[in-house]
């Protein structure tokens, strides 16, 4: 029992704790994470208001779709779901105008995927769960995301050996074939060699 009173009392932690940095005067910070399919992403966000100076972000995939975006924030959230396994981006851009001298700005993220995106409480309430029925939603829901982690582990070193196998393959290869490419010149000139001393006299 008290096991499975840990496991919830983790579960019931935050997971994440914000990313905070300062923004120096009209600059670009991206942060870039990849995702599976089918994930609930979650986040808020917090800039430290200065006059005159603005704050935009934009999050995007691999290929440019724009999956949410906004201009002057200050202070707000964001929610998206992955349709393919890719790598997402989220980019804050500072923007002070000419006329102004800019100052650090400082901002705040917190970003949450998967399990700790979701909102149980909403969860329980629409399918009228008991807390310890929720509680053992949230311990299934965690432990499916980390078997899924876990096959996603597996599968991209299974990509990395092949990839090295492939690799070391085409390296053998390529250093059969510098071999015999040295061999046949060497013997090349030693038959040049021979019959220009030969043409020359020089040897019988």
């Amino acid at each position: 029992m008290n096991v499975k009173l840990s496991l919830i009392l983790m579960i019931s932690l935050p997971l994440v704790t914000p990313i905070r940095w300062l923004m120096h005067p009209n600059t670009q910070k991206c942060l870039r994470e990849e995702l599976r399919q089918n994930v609930l992403v979650k986040g808020d966000y917090e800039i430290a208001p200065i006059d005159g100076q603005f704050m935009d972000y934009i999050v995007r995939d691999s290929k440019g779709h724009i999956l949410a975006n906004k201009q002057d924030i200050t202070k707000g959230k964001f929610t998206f779901s992955t349709e393919n396994y890719d790598m997402f981006e989220i980019c804050f851009t500072s923007r002070v105008p000419g006329y102004q001298r800019g100052t650090l700005q400082e901002v705040a993220l917190n970003i949450k995927t998967g399990v700790e995106a979701k909102t149980y409480e909403g969860i329980g309430e629409v399918a009228k769960l008991k807390p310890l029925e929720l509680d053992l939603k949230m311990l299934e829901d965690l432990s499916s995301s980390i078997v899924q982690d876990f096959s996603d582990m597996k599968h991209r070193a299974e990509e990395m050996r092949n990839t090295n196998e492939s690799t070391s393959r085409r390296v053998h290869w390529f250093s059969m074939f510098s071999i015999i490419c040295l061999f046949g010149l060497s013997v090349w000139q030693i038959l040049y060699l021979r019959r220009y001393f030969k043409a020359k006299k020089l040897i019988e």
